[in-house]
């Protein structure tokens, strides 16, 4: 079906955003590469006669979901070194082969993970890896839209043989897709303990200067936050502030190891968190205080992590982990309601990001829009639409997606990808990619 100046695309279901109403047989139509109208199946029809329609009479029709932590290319580890502690995970086993990594493994292990994504209702996501124009090249012709950053360490990486270069580097991009509506560059330092000071300071000029998001990892584990007490006399939450990171520019991803002065800290600087419960779990690393940090007004955004520390980029199986997860530490049901936790994955990601036009299917709004297939024995039957997305759907159930007003996946068909080339080119990856 084509798309290019608009469709209706119809449902038994519209679920306009996480707090929103439910609409019984409604529908959305589309122009351009936004949303026009929300409302009754009748009414869309009988307002846009000239609209094509895409019919889902089984479909639950919601926004589409924004995944704010990955390193996409690390799909080509899926499975590579399981069962280990982060630190040993990284150092010896990721680190190692990301060595060996080429601007083409990165840009067919992009290509995968777009496939994964857009097939389990991922819209929009934010990354975080090396060799970060091969990304954005790649995520610009599947159609998604993102926020790329280039890894920014102290020492040499696969892309750039200093930090510095990589901050050279992501200026640089940041003006050659600084027209690209759907991509957008933003500043990475790994972590506080593999950057300097310096290098962190460097890091948050360029991101002052341009007006770009900061992301970097934050507190992830007990030995991160032993480190950075050795070294600077405060926590990880607390030396980013003594260097002026803290604030509404930065995504800090994982926060999982927290006091109740860096919570406080957070919440005053208006900072974003990113929760990845899944990710937290496989790794050992630990669980995030999501509902203290709630709780405490931070806003709290959902991501899968990488696919090899989690293993899979399905936001709906990590919807589900992030609501079940605290209700079960602390015993209380009522905590993290299915309805926060689709909004950590919607409205509270695009106010991390800035866009206060994605995340609800509403007039204006970036068209990116995903349809759940209901009629499946783990759907039905359907009492409420939000309990049905977070708790019981599963990527595998997504049957269309679009993005910006075009379709990326119609009926299970992937429409940007040619995923059978993107497979076999996988299975055929070099041996020396492959664990010995």
């Amino acid at each position: 079906m084509k798309n290019s100046t608009g469709m209706i695309i119809s449902g038994e279901y519209i679920l306009p955003g996480p707090h929103d109403d439910v609409i019984k047989d409604g529908a959305v139509a589309v122009t351009g590469d936004r949303i026009a109208d929300v409302g009754p199946c009748a009414a869309i029809r009988e307002k846009y006669p000239g609209l094509p329609e895409l019919v889902r009479p089984s479909g639950l029709v919601m926004p589409g979901l924004i995944n704010m932590h990955t390193h996409v290319p690390m799909v080509l580890f899926r499975g590579m070194a399981d069962d280990l502690p982060l630190k040993t995970w990284l150092e010896d086993y990721i680190f190692p082969v990301e060595a060996r990594l080429t601007p083409d493994m990165v840009a067919l292990g992009t290509e995968l993970a777009c496939a994964e994504m857009i097939r389990s209702g991922t819209t929009s996501f934010a990354d975080m890896y090396l060799f970060e124009e091969s990304i954005a090249r790649v995520v610009d012709r599947a159609g998604m839209r993102a926020w790329l950053g280039e890894g920014i360490f102290d020492f040499p990486s696969p892309s750039f043989s200093s930090g510095y270069e990589a901050i050279e580097e992501t200026a640089m991009m940041a003006e050659r897709w600084r027209d690209n509506t759907r991509i957008t560059v933003t500043v990475d330092p790994h972590t506080p303990y593999t950057c300097s000071s310096k290098l962190m300071r460097k890091a948050l000029e360029l991101a002052m200067e341009k007006g770009l998001l900061m992301v970097t990892h934050v507190s992830e584990t007990r030995w991160e936050v032993d480190e950075i007490k050795g070294m600077h006399g405060l926590s990880p939450v607390e030396y980013l502030d003594s260097l002026g990171i803290l604030g509404g520019h930065l995504l800090a991803v994982h926060c999982v190891w927290l006091n109740e002065r860096d919570i406080e800290l957070l919440a005053e600087r208006g900072v974003s968190v990113v929760h990845c419960p899944e990710s937290n779990l496989k790794l050992g690393s630990g669980i995030a205080p999501v509902s203290s940090l709630l709780d405490a007004g931070v806003r709290v955004a959902l991501g899968t992590d990488g696919a090899a520390s989690n293993n899979d980029l399905d936001m709906f199986c990590e919807m589900d982990t992030a609501a079940k997860l605290p209700k079960g530490v602390l015993q209380d049901p009522s905590l993290v309601s299915a309805s926060r936790v689709l909004a950590m994955a919607t409205t509270r990601a695009a106010e991390a990001l800035g866009r206060s036009d994605l995340g609800r299917l509403a007039p204006g709004n970036q068209a990116d829009i995903v349809v759940l297939a209901l009629d499946r024995p783990s759907l039905r039957p359907c009492y409420n639409c939000v309990s049905q997305v977070v708790y019981a759907a599963r990527g595998a159930d997504v049957s269309d997606v679009m993005v910006a007003g075009r379709l990326l996946m119609e009926k299970g068909e992937l429409k940007t990808i040619d995923e059978k080339r993107v497979l076999d080119s996988v299975k055929r990856l070099p041996a020396s990619l492959r664990p010995a």
